[in-house]
């Protein structure tokens, strides 16, 4: 049986979403990381070759997260049907995607703000929906880095240039960067983004 234990500030799984588990051999949080690493490998790859830059929509951001993580949860690229500690309501989650992403279709278009801060505050406001049971974090991180790469045809963010998934300082201060801008405070993030 799998040990769930979770770094600050992730969010639980329900025990109907852990059966979704494919591989029966893993039996330790670390071994899950790794095998989930392996396939978000796998998505970068798929990333280089596709070269996306139409991801403003509930089709793309569910492929992208099912390429991340197909070979690890059979709910992979399907939002979460549990309410969990952080995100919208389960009946909000298509509403409140649809409208992120058509205000940074506009943000974009009427250059509202700087690249950066559109890919920031895009991220921020998906990790806040929370579409997926798991791996919002990677993967609102990941469509972020493709927004900024094949969209504004810039670097892509470096994050701390730490692993994120994993207890410690960085991820301390990006929650910290998050929840701020949960109250429209976008500098730590900015910040964050590029360190």
């Amino acid at each position: 049986m799998m040990e769930f234990n979770y770094a600050e500030g992730a969010t639980p799984l329900d025990p109907n979403e852990i059966e979704g588990l494919i591989p029966t051999h893993i039996t330790k949080r670390e071994e899950l990381d790794r095998w989930e690493q392996q396939n978000i490998n796998e998505a970068l790859a798929w990333v280089d070759e596709k070269k996306p830059n139409d991801v403003l929509n509930e089709r793309f951001i569910k492929i992208l997260h099912k390429k991340m993580f197909c070979d690890a949860w059979k709910w992979a690229g399907t939002f979460r049907k549990t309410e969990k500690n952080i995100g919208v309501p389960i009946y909000k989650i298509s509403i409140d995607l649809k409208l992120l992403c058509d205000d940074a279709k506009y943000w974009i278009e009427h250059k509202t703000f700087s690249e950066d801060e559109i890919a920031t505050r895009f991220h921020h406001r998906l990790v806040l929906i929370h579409l997926f049971p798991n791996g919002n974090g990677r993967h609102a991180r990941l469509i972020t880095d493709i927004l900024i790469e094949h969209v504004f045809n810039k670097s892509p963010f470096t994050w701390g240039k730490t692993d994120l998934i994993k207890s410690g300082q960085d991820r301390k201060k990006y929650i910290e960067a998050l929840r701020a801008a949960d109250n429209n405070d976008y500098d730590l993030l900015l910040i964050f983004v590029r360190s």
